[in-house]
């Protein structure tokens, strides 16, 4: 078997998008489906019993656009968001791209420390903020001088003199024309990510990005042929995997089911009772819910198996003869770089995260730049349209990922002789817990704020349910045994400091650590000293020592 007729398939996709008529901006492209969709749903909060209809968002959003236009927001200022998948996030959204405004979403479980460095760092002048999270913003140790009460908007119930969201998308005039022209080009978002190493980036990302990336992630599981009515949505919006899963369900004319929070206790029945058609699919979740008389209530056509196994994939291709499982590659930095087309067979079934996705060049290179081998390792870097201009603010970390048009994606990869592209392993000194990028070197920075700690080392702890989970190595000052630094201790000052997400899992105590020829932490080799690195360290769950 070859992958010509796979790489067809992915390349068609590619040459329609040349020609497709793919709207320019995200107000134009939601304004387009509510002329064509109307009344059709386009997404239902199902967990609040709320829903939205295409009318009912481009309305509201033009309103809200006219409002914060009367604030003083102008095209290319800077809004952070600190919404949770509601409804008004999307309305927001579309506000502040119909404004040519640049949109910065905040992680909801973000502490005040960490809040305060997006908005200082992303230099926000205006912000929406859900009342849940008002006590966290008044506890910030920098507030910005830009964002006074007058430029704070509140969904729920805002105090004093800080704006109410809901009574400006109602005193907002319908239709509304921007002051200043939108383009494809023009920045939509500042998208922070640990997606590299080193403290949270924003990611600057246009127009373009969004919406071709989305088009190009609906046509390539099957299009609208594939009978793709309703997707459920379960990501955060404040990162790009939830807008981009709305989006692209958009292009296919369905309607969205969206969760405000993830509940896998719950999963099985969302796909049941919403005849869920495609999703994004944890694979604990194919565990959990084992083969059952419920198995053939369930309508899946069109699942994406980010970094399943092989076998998982087997196993619900059987259980589910209808639905097809794909993986794919991609990073907040690129969109999505491969995908594996309809077409793979039994390719699928290997390890691969498949072909080069729509307006995707991609290249595997040694330590020089220069391309390897097929089979060969080294290196993945990608070029094409509508990937980040750069990271805001931060001309170091853009002198280190591009190269001219190529952006080094810092993941390990080889290509098989029939086009396939397989991922290794990371350069990043990065851990990947349940989806959630967490930089080692910020959580480490925390770490060593303890006056009895030397020095830390961040790793990765492979885990069946999350991926990853965050273990912590920690070196004390000489004299000070772990007892008079405790586990308890370490995580109590990381939860103060960092989202729960980034908390560490596993602690271990080390007298020093494996060191390179520059005295860096050599953390390949303690990686590589243990087949268990559980084995001999406190585990946080469990509140044991392993």
């Amino acid at each position: 078997m070859t992958g010509r007729a796979d790489l067809a398939e992915v390349r068609e996709t590619d040459r329609t998008m040349q020609t497709a008529a793919i709207p320019q901006t995200l107000g134009a492209f939601l304004k387009e489906r509510a002329e064509r969709l109307g009344d059709q749903v386009a997404g239902y909060w199902f967990q609040d019993d709320v829903s939205l209809t295409f009318n009912q968002l481009h309305e509201r959003a033009d309103r809200l656009a006219s409002s914060l236009s009367g604030l003083g927001v102008r095209k290319g200022a800077h809004v952070a968001v600190m919404l949770p998948n509601v409804p008004e996030t999307l309305i927001v959204w579309s506000a502040i791209a119909r404004l040519g405004a640049v949109m910065v979403p905040v992680n909801t479980g973000y502490t005040a420390t960490e809040l305060s460095f997006v908005l200082n760092d992303s230099d926000a002048q205006f912000l929406v903020i859900d009342e849940e999270f008002l006590p966290i913003f008044a506890e910030i140790p920098e507030r910005p001088e830009m964002i006074t009460d007058h430029n704070m908007v509140v969904c729920g119930h805002p105090p004093g003199d800080q704006r109410d969201l809901y009574g400006l998308i109602e005193a907002g005039t319908f239709p509304f024309e921007a002051p200043q022209a939108v383009e494809a080009s023009d920045l939509l978002n500042i998208q922070y990510t640990s997606g590299t190493t080193g403290f949270p980036k924003g990611c600057m990302l246009t127009h373009e990005y969004w919406l071709r990336a989305s088009y190009a992630l609906a046509f390539t599981r099957g299009g609208a042929d594939h009978g793709i009515e309703n997707v459920l949505v379960w990501a955060p919006f404040f990162y790009m995997d939830g807008m981009w899963q709305l989006l692209s369900a958009f292009y296919l004319d369905a309607s969205c089911y969206v969760a405000r929070r993830m509940s896998m206790s719950r999963f099985m029945d969302w796909l049941i009772d919403y005849r869920i058609h495609s999703c994004t699919f944890p694979e604990p979740a194919l565990k959990a819910f084992p083969p059952s008389e419920r198995d053939q209530d369930v309508c899946l056509r069109y699942i994406y198996a980010f970094g399943w196994r092989p076998e998982s994939k087997r196993t619900l291709e059987q259980r589910f003869p209808a639905c097809a499982a794909r993986d794919a590659y991609g990073m907040t930095e690129l969109g999505t770089a491969t995908v594996t087309p309809m077409s793979a067979g039994e390719r699928n079934f290997a390890r691969t995260c498949g072909l080069p996705a729509p307006d995707r060049k991609l290249k595997i290179v040694d330590e020089e730049g220069r391309d390897v081998a097929t089979g060969a390792r080294g290196e993945l870097w990608v070029a094409g349209r509508g990937i980040m201009w750069g990271y805001y603010k931060r001309p170091e970390a853009n002198r280190e990922v591009f190269r001219g048009a190529w952006f080094r994606t810092g993941d390990i990869f080889y290509q098989d002789e029939d086009g396939y592209y397989f991922i290794v392993g990371r350069i990043k000194d990065m851990v990947k817990r349940s989806g959630e990028n967490i930089a080692a070197r910020e959580v480490e920075a925390v770490l060593n704020e303890l006056d009895d700690v030397v020095e830390s080392a961040i790793v990765p702890v492979p885990d069946p349910d999350r991926g990853e989970e965050v273990k912590a190595y920690i070196r004390l000052k000489e004299g000070v045994a772990p007892e008079n630094c405790p586990p308890a201790r370490i995580l109590e000052l990381c939860g103060a400091h960092l989202a729960k997400f980034k908390l560490p899992r596993y602690i271990s105590y080390v007298d020093d650590f494996p060191r390179t020829p520059s005295r860096k932490i050599a953390k390949q080799r303690m990686l590589a000293a243990t087949d268990d690195l559980s084995l001999g360290a406190y585990d946080a769950k469990d509140d044991t020592w392993r």
